[in-house]
């Protein structure tokens, strides 16, 4: 990819994770630049009108579509699968406390985060805060917490290795001295009178803009890439999404992958079949026309994978080694932990090849099981066929990730590649 093209893509996806604090502020995000570019913004309680360019959103999940002029009942589709949301802390309900003359914000552990990333960083929060009349609104402080570690002089031995325990050392300050209210602080940020807020789904984020940096500008770090470098890609080929193509094209970007998936925006639960059922019943499909379209279809499932550490050479498969710079990942696991199999494969390396980047098999050490994607659930759910594939991080669930910036703008190539009609 051109030098001027990748310097562009990292640009604007610098923006969209700046824009992109909570997964509900990443699927508005994504729902506004989809509306910008003439999208139609759909409500599941309304009936869905005739139309090729759609996007709807499911609280921290969202779903878009561009179906081609052609598109017909058993038309396949084409889904680029992808979260929203990143390892963080949830605000608890009753989240204002004090302790010796400080004020503290009450979270809990969301995820699997780094916690000793998130030590020592200006933070702010984020997400939604719902009132009395039904109404929803976005909510974002700006830099407004801190969890302060705990001086060296007071803990000799800390280098030696750093124990937090999650319910007494990462409670973060937020003022000195006063009664605040912290949820009074987020109705204020919102506009609305803070005894009208009956319920809110508030997280911390790093507030520390992305940065390139390294030789050449090579190297790029951010918070929140897993999942946001995937959600963009899918945007972005989305956007560019051709209407003579011979599929539907589909971004499916779920919310608490983080969490397991279990939930009514996670991608074990209901969204991307009621969507699809919608779409199909648009075109005239019944049950048969539905599943032919699907026995044709693909899902490529996007999130992000483990890079060889060079520090930590050990942790990785000794033949199997992606590196940062090398290519987007394909990921593949012998206990179905990532969807990928020998067709998937075939078709992934087809589709990098039309987009003209490189790719890299990743696969774990049989002594250090790996995670799970939304994969192997979106396959389980509908049966369509499915490969797990994303750029290589290191820094996994830090609050601050690292990335290549080739692996990112390579990422992008690919998923606009799997959404035109060569492959």
């Amino acid at each position: 990819m051109p030098a001027s093209s990748t310097d562009a893509y990292i640009t604007d996806f610098a923006e969209f994770v700046q824009a992109s604090p909570s997964s509900y502020h990443a699927a508005a995000e994504v729902a506004r630049r989809l509306e910008a570019a003439g999208f139609a913004r759909l409500d599941e309680r309304d009936e869905w009108p005739a139309g090729r360019r759609h996007v709807v959103v499911r609280d921290g999940a969202v779903i878009a579509w561009a179906a081609p002029e052609v598109a017909g009942p058993a038309t396949p589709y084409r889904i680029v699968g992808a979260h929203t949301d990143s390892p963080s802390f949830k605000l608890k309900p009753r989240a204002t406390s004090s302790s010796e003359g400080l004020l503290q914000a009450g979270v809990e552990v969301y995820g699997g985060p780094l916690l000793n990333s998130w030590l020592d960083r200006e933070l702010e929060l984020a997400g939604r805060i719902v009132t009395d009349d039904g109404g929803e609104h976005l909510v974002r402080t700006g830099p407004m917490l801190r969890i302060p570690q705990l001086a060296i002089h007071l803990d000799r031995e800390v280098n030696k290795g750093l124990t937090l325990d999650k319910q007494r050392h990462l409670q973060p300050i937020w003022g000195a001295g006063g009664d605040g209210d912290i949820l009074g602080e987020l109705a204020a940020s919102a506009g609305v009178p803070a005894e009208h807020v009956v319920g809110h789904d508030v997280l911390l984020a790093d507030t520390q803009a992305p940065a390139r940096f390294g030789l050449d500008g090579a190297l790029f770090a951010s918070g929140r890439m897993d999942n946001l470098s995937s959600v963009y890609a899918g945007l972005v080929a989305l956007l560019r999404a051709p209407n003579d193509a011979e599929h539907i094209s589909v971004l499916a970007a779920f919310d608490h992958e983080e969490l397991g998936s279990e939930s009514r925006s996670g991608a074990s639960g209901p969204f991307l079949d009621d969507v699809l059922v919608r779409i199909g019943a648009g075109l005239g499909a019944g049950d048969v026309e539905r599943r032919r379209a699907f026995a044709a279809s693909w899902v490529v499932s996007s999130d992000a994978g483990h890079a060889v550490h060079p520090n930590y050479p050990d942790r990785h498969d000794p033949a199997n080694r992606p590196v940062l710079g090398g290519g987007p990942l394909l990921k593949l696991n012998a206990n179905q932990r990532y969807a990928s199999d020998a067709a998937g494969a075939g078709f992934w390396a087809a589709v990098c090849r039309q987009a003209g980047v490189p790719s890299q098999p990743f696969v774990s050490n049989n002594s250090i099981p790996c995670g799970t994607t939304i994969g192997p659930l979106t396959a389980t759910r509908l049966g369509i066929r499915t490969v797990d594939v994303g750029v290589p991080l290191l820094s996994m669930h830090s609050a601050r990730e690292l990335a290549h910036v080739d692996d990112l703008a390579a990422l992008g190539a690919a998923m606009a590649a799997f959404l035109t009609p060569e492959v």
